[in-house]
C-alpha cells in the first residue's frame, strides 16, 4: 500500500468515525427524515437535510472550479427508469429496515440488534442481485432514457456553477429564515444530543471531505456485495469466479488529488473500492459504538417483537437489492449527486418518496398496527 492509499484508508476510517458519532448524537437517519415526514408530518429533519445539501452544492461547485474534484463525479451515468424502479424500491426497503444503509451501520455499533439484522438483509439482498444481475441488466438498458448527459447542467448545456448559484440563490433565503424562527433544532433532547441544524453543518463538512479524500461521494452499497463475496468465496469459489457481478470494474479514474488511478468493482477482492468503503463502513460502525459508550448507553437489547426482526431483515434485503438496481443507495444520491444535479440522483429521489409512503402503509399495516 503506498503514501495516498494508506491516507485514504485512514482519513475514511476517521471521517466514518465523526459521520457515525455525530449521526448517532443527532439521530440524523436518512430513513427518519423521510419516513417521519409522511407517518407524522414532522419537518425539522427534512429541514436539516437541505441544509445539508445546500452546504455540499457550494462546497462542490467550488472543489470542481479549482480542479479537486472530477465533474461528474465517476459512477454516474445516464439517466434511466431504472434509478426512478429503484428509488421506490428502496423507499419501501429503508422505512421497513428501520434505518438506510448508513443509518443501520452507526445504530448496530450503538448496540440495536434490529439494525444489526437489517445489516445482515443487506447482505444477502445484495448477494440476490448479484444472482439477478445477468436477468436485470438488459431490462435496465431498455428502460434508457436515452440521453448521454449525466447532469441537469449538461443537459441543458448551461455552466454548472450558474445553476449551483441559482440553486443557492433559492435555498439560502429559505434556510436562513428557517434559521431564525428555530425550524433546525427540536426544544427538548437528550444528554448530548446535537441539534439538526449543527448536525447538517458537520456531516456537511465530513461528507465533502470524505469526497475530496476519495474522488468520489459517500456510498457504502457497493460493498454490501462484496461483503456477500467474501463470506461465499470460500464456499464455492467456482460459482463466485463464474459471476459477471463479481468480475466486473465499474470504477475506473484517475484521483485529481494524489494522481493514482482508483479501479474496483463489486467483487470480493482489495480494490478502490474496498479501500474507499470498508474503512468508511467500520468508522460508521465504531462512531456510533463511541458515542453510545460515551453516553452510557452502549448496550444489546433483545427483546423486540419477532415480526420487528423479520421487518428489519426483510427490509434489509429489499434495500440490498435496490441499492443495486438504482443503482446505489439514498445517501450517495443525497450527498452526491443531488448537490451537483445529477440526472440519477433526480429520479432516484422521485423515486424515494412514494416509496418511503408505500414502506410507511406497510410499516403501519403489518408491523406497527399488530403490537
Amino acid at each position: 500500500m503506498n503514501g495516498p492509499q494508506l491516507i485514504i484508508l485512514l482519513g475514511q476510517l476517521l471521517l466514518g468515525m465523526a459521520a457515525g458519532f455525530v449521526m448517532h448524537r443527532a439521530d440524523f437517519c436518512m430513513t427518519g427524515i423521510f419516513r417521519d415526514l409522511f407517518l407524522f408530518g414532522r419537518r425539522t429533519m427534512l429541514y436539516a437535510l437541505l441544509l445539508l445539501i445546500a452546504c455540499l452544492v457550494a462546497l462542490y461547485a467550488l472543489a470542481h472550479g479549482s480542479g479537486l474534484l472530477l465533474y461528474p463525479f465517476p459512477l454516474f451515468g445516464p439517466p434511466s427508469l431504472a434509478n426512478l424502479l429503484g428509488g421506490v424500491v428502496f423507499g419501501i426497503g429503508m422505512v421497513l429496515a428501520g434505518g438506510c444503509v448508513v443509518g443501520s451501520l452507526y445504530r448496530m455499533g450503538g448496540g440495536s440488534t434490529l439494525s444489526a439484522t437489517a445489516v445482515a438483509g443487506l447482505i444477502v439482498g445484495s448477494l440476490a442481485y448479484v444472482e439477478l444481475d445477468g436477468w436485470w441488466l438488459p431490462r435496465a438498458k431498455s428502460m434508457s432514457l436515452g440521453s448521454s448527459a449525466v447532469t441537469l447542467p449538461q443537459l441543458l448545456q448551461l455552466p454548472p456553477w450558474l445553476i449551483s448559484l441559482l440553486l443557492l440563490t433559492i435555498t439560502v433565503p429559505l434556510l436562513l429564515r428557517w434559521w431564525r424562527r428555530g425550524l433546525l433544532q427540536v426544544p427538548f433532547g437528550p444528554q448530548g444530543h446535537i441539534q439538526p441544524g449543527k448536525a447538517a453543518l458537520l456531516l456537511a463538512l465530513i461528507a465533502f471531505l470524505s469526497t475530496l479524500l476519495a474522488g468520489i461521494p459517500l456510498g457504502v452499497t457497493t460493498s454490501y456485495a462484496k461483503l456477500a463475496g467474501y463470506l461465499l468465496l470460500p464456499l464455492v469459489p467456482e460459482h463466485v469466479a463464474s459471476l459477471d457481478y463479481f468480475q466486473r470494474q465499474g470504477l475506473d479514474f484517475s484521483h485529481p488529488l494524489f494522481g493514482i488511478r482508483l479501479t474496483g468493482g463489486g467483487g470480493p477482492r482489495l480494490d478502490g473500492i474496498a479501500l474507499i468503503q470498508l474503512p468508511l463502513m467500520l468508522g460508521l460502525v465504531a462512531g456510533g459504538t463511541l458515542s453510545a459508550f460515551r453516553l452510557g448507553e452502549l448496550q444489546w437489547y433483545f427483546k423486540a417483537p419477532l415480526r420487528q426482526y423479520l421487518s428489519a431483515f426483510c427490509g434489509g434485503v429489499v434495500m440490498g437489492l435496490a441499492s443495486r438496481l438504482a443503482p446505489a443507495c439514498n445517501i450517495w444520491h443525497l450527498t452526491g449527486g443531488l448537490p451537483i444535479m445529477a440526472l440519477q440522483s433526480i429520479l432516484f429521489v422521485l423515486g424515494l418518496l412514494p416509496g418511503t409512503w408505500l414502506g410507511v402503509q406497510l410499516l403501519t399495516r403489518l408491523v406497527v398496527r399488530s403490537e
